[in-house]
């Protein structure tokens, strides 16, 4: 284990550094933060888990890809592409989006104020978080540590970790996948502090994309697990039983098991997301309604209030934009009659309900299992005691001659959408780019992270990996990509 280190005693991690922002450098610093157990949300919630029908936890996803489109080709977020050109497309929409990446620090204050309990999680990419102070909109950075810092309202909020520069994990190279997810925390701790790091326990995927291969799963939950993290949100229709079933009852915490084509096996606490992808399933407050149907359950010996759990974007779409405020509102005071909303049907972040019912008695190894969909005709012809990666490799491949619908490209909540097919003038420049990265530094010493190369390599390496340039179709989205990689090559062939 290393040592562990005190937030109070290190040193105030710089946002920016030779105009890059801070995704690498301080690997032990933070991993020391990160790794601290101690809880987080029990010493100050105010809610006692008995007096608890059923909880509800949303969390609002935020995001903005940085691109190659400023003056004379300048890295900028996309944000301050839409301010620039408010005749495209959807860009007049571009002040409303600035106005709800602020607002929770508004409104959390206001409710509090009014007697009521709040809660929400927030989960904004690192491309949005560097985009913001790139063009000059610090104030929203510092209007969110009101929320994030401040002990008044910080019970209140839960952040949630991503990947920096929102890749979608079963796609992304596997070296990739813990630098990733340090970079975000690198990035949060310089805006935030590291007692603010110490405080982030859940994460969530991109696309709530889940890989299915059991080798990218298996080291993406290692990862996860060595950056600190206690849970996960995973999208019901992206797990299955071990049996290979639908989920039994997705408003209890589960254990996603990852087994690897060697056999081995990690796994973490998974909080189910339920239904579809429609972002008016939080911008119309429907967990809240969801949860008011529901009672207390056993989980093993326990009787604790089950969880709804949905994500949706923060800022997008006209239904979020407008409609969500008002139901967070009018959801907030109706909970608030109830014993100032600490009893009965309540609002709870992911964190703090994990905490409250481990207290209570709740042990992970009681929660119900699932895995990633498609794995168990894997460990159907496959037996896990004797997998071998030659056997993985085999049972995959005859699963896709017989399983129409099998493949390993994983699932998420947009699964009428692929991130493989029709993609390979992107992912193939990707996993060179990604290749031609670790060859150039994983022989160097550590302390390389430090370095302003290292860093604008991994910048460009990460950068190639947002999922916008496999979401918007083929068109100036894959230009900006091509762009990006001829970029990386050439910092990475001057090195």
């Amino acid at each position: 284990m290393p040592t562990t280190l005190q937030p109070t005693t290190l040193p105030q991690l710089p946002e920016i550094i030779d105009g890059l922002p801070n995704i690498c450098g301080w690997e032990k610093e933070i991993q020391s933060v990160t790794q601290q157990n101690e809880p987080v949300f029990l010493p100050t919630t105010n809610i006692k888990l008995s007096e608890v029908q059923a909880a509800f936890a949303i969390a609002l996803h935020m995001h903005q890809p940085t691109i190659p489109a400023g003056h004379n080709g300048q890295l900028i977020s996309n944000l301050q592409y839409m301010f620039e050109h408010p005749q495209s497309g959807d860009n007049h929409n571009a002040a409303p989006f600035a106005n709800c990446y602020s607002r929770m620090a508004d409104f959390i204050p206001e409710l509090v104020a009014n007697g009521c309990n709040p809660r929400v999680m927030l989960d904004y990419s690192g491309n949005l978080l560097w985009g913001l102070r790139q063009m000059g909109h610090g104030d929203i950075l510092e209007n969110l540590k009101r929320i994030t810092i401040d002990p008044t309202y910080q019970p209140y909020v839960e952040w949630l970790g991503t990947m920096w520069s929102h890749a979608v994990v079963p796609s992304t190279p596997i070296p990739d996948l813990k630098l990733h997810i340090q970079a975000w925390q690198h990035h949060f701790a310089a805006i935030f502090g590291w007692s603010a790091l110490s405080r982030v326990k859940g994460f969530s995927p991109p696309e709530m994309h889940l890989p299915n291969h059991p080798d990218t799963l298996f080291e993406f939950v290692k990862a996860l697990k060595e950056c600190g993290y206690r849970w996960l949100l995973v999208q019901e229709h992206s797990v299955e039983t071990l049996t290979g079933q639908s989920l039994g009852y997705k408003h209890l915490p589960h254990r996603l098991i990852a087994r690897n084509s060697h056999g081995e096996v990690v796994s973490i606490t998974a909080l189910i997301k339920t239904q579809g992808s429609d972002t008016k399933l939080v911008a119309q407050m429907q967990p809240y309604y969801e949860a008011k149907t529901l009672s207390r359950q056993m989980l093993g010996e326990v009787s604790v209030p089950p969880i709804v759990s949905q994500i949706g974007d923060g800022e997008n779409g006209g239904v979020m934009m407008n409609e969500f405020p008002g139901a967070f509102f009018r959801a907030s005071y109706e909970i608030a009659q109830n014993n100032g909303g600490k009893s009965g049907v309540v609002a709870m972040t992911g964190t703090e309900y994990l905490e409250l019912i481990e207290a209570a008695g709740c042990h992970e190894d009681n929660y119900p299992t699932c895995q990633p969909i498609g794995q168990h005709l894997i460990w159907q012809k496959v037996s896990p005691e004797n997998s071998t990666p030659d056997a993985v490799t085999n049972a995959i491949a005859e699963l896709q001659q017989t399983h129409h619908n099998f493949h390993m490209d994983g699932a998420s909540w947009t699964n009428h959408i692929s991130w493989v097919k029709g993609y390979e003038n992107v992912l193939t420049p990707m996993n060179q780019l990604s290749a031609f990265f670790h060859k150039k530094v994983d022989s160097l010493p550590e302390n390389i992270t430090k370095e302003s190369r290292y860093r604008e390599a991994l910048l460009y390496n990460f950068l190639l990996q947002t999922s916008c340039f496999r979401y918007w179709g083929q068109g100036v989205w894959t230009d900006y990509a091509r762009e990006i990689f001829r970029r990386g090559e050439t910092i990475l062939a001057n090195w």
